[in-house]
């Protein structure tokens, strides 16, 4: 696992190289708005997204360079999210990965305006993508879809809507399959679609990224529980205080975790079968993140 550690850290620091030339330049927009986007993107994040998108690619046999737009526009809409998942309005967060949130430093208005400027920014980037015009429109419509009011807003407003009453482990399943496997689904798919895979890779992937995105969410449930706040970067208990539906509260922390195991194991076993994806990668990451501590 050092050897994928090893692999994340440079993926990591190419991304972020990428996100540094295709992040607004300081002489294009109002200097508050350029500190408080670069503020929030370079704020330190696992940079997940981006690298299950160059994982996948790779897996495919495509160049990481051709998808690094892709993976950069990913982490935009990623980050746009959190700043304003963070806002009053919505989990009324102090802190994100270590420091203070975005709006703490910049205020509430200058915070959505930045979230609003990333998701914008992200749709021009992922148009640098160096792939066919036939799979860029494809792959907009993917991001598109997966952000939007059917995805990520849409599972948001869901968990927002699920504070305080009791779920079922199928609204619970639809809400997490939104508010984060919508983007981490997408971050597969979308190399699948530069890549023109036939249907059997296609449906190998969209199972796997559903398996690790369900599990990864889980995690993040019973890390909120059960976690480190100074490895985490944040408060813990969250999701108690603001009574949220999640795996811990629904089933329990030890069938949480078993369910994470199940759903790894899942996501594994899908990739081996696969007989056209280089598989190796995509194996270790499942089980990285498995294991995660933050």
């Amino acid at each position: 696992m050092e050897d994928f550690q090893a692999y994340w850290q440079v993926a990591v620091s190419r991304v972020d190289q990428a996100l540094d030339r295709y992040m607004p330049a300081s002489d294009l927009v109002e200097e508050r708005l350029h500190e408080a986007m670069r503020y929030s993107v370079f704020a330190g994040g696992k940079r997940l997204r981006p690298l299950l998108c160059l994982t996948v690619a790779q897996a495919c046999g495509l160049s990481e360079e051709a998808l690094l737009p892709a993976a950069c526009a990913l982490e935009m809409v990623h980050t746009y999210s959190l700043i304003h998942d963070d806002l009053p309005a919505m989990d009324d967060d102090d802190y994100r990965r270590g420091k203070l949130t975005n709006h703490k430093v910049f205020g509430e208005a200058t915070a959505l305006l930045a979230g609003d400027a990333l998701l914008t920014c992200a749709f021009e980037t992922l148009l640098a993508s160096d792939v066919p015009a036939s799979s860029l429109v494809l792959m907009v419509k993917e991001l598109a879809q997966a952000s939007g009011a059917a995805g990520m807003i849409g599972g948001q407003m869901g968990d927002m809507a699920a504070e305080g009453r009791a779920v079922t482990r199928t609204e619970l399943e639809s809400i997490h399959a939104r508010k984060t496997g919508a983007l981490l689904l997408a971050s597969a798919r979308i190399p699948v679609i530069a890549a023109g895979c036939d249907d059997v890779t296609t449906r190998a992937v969209t199972a796997y990224a559903k398996a690790i995105g369900l599990a990864f969410q889980i995690q993040d449930d019973v890390l909120d529980v059960s976690g480190d706040p100074v490895k985490m970067g944040k408060s813990v208990g969250a999701d108690v205080s603001h009574d949220k539906a999640t795996f811990p509260s629904l089933i329990g922390l030890t069938a949480s975790r078993q369910l994470i195991h199940e759903l790894t194991k899942q996501a594994v076993e899908v990739i081996v079968r696969t007989p056209h994806l280089q598989s190796e990668r995509l194996v270790q990451l499942a089980e990285y993140l498995r294991s995660r501590d933050r």
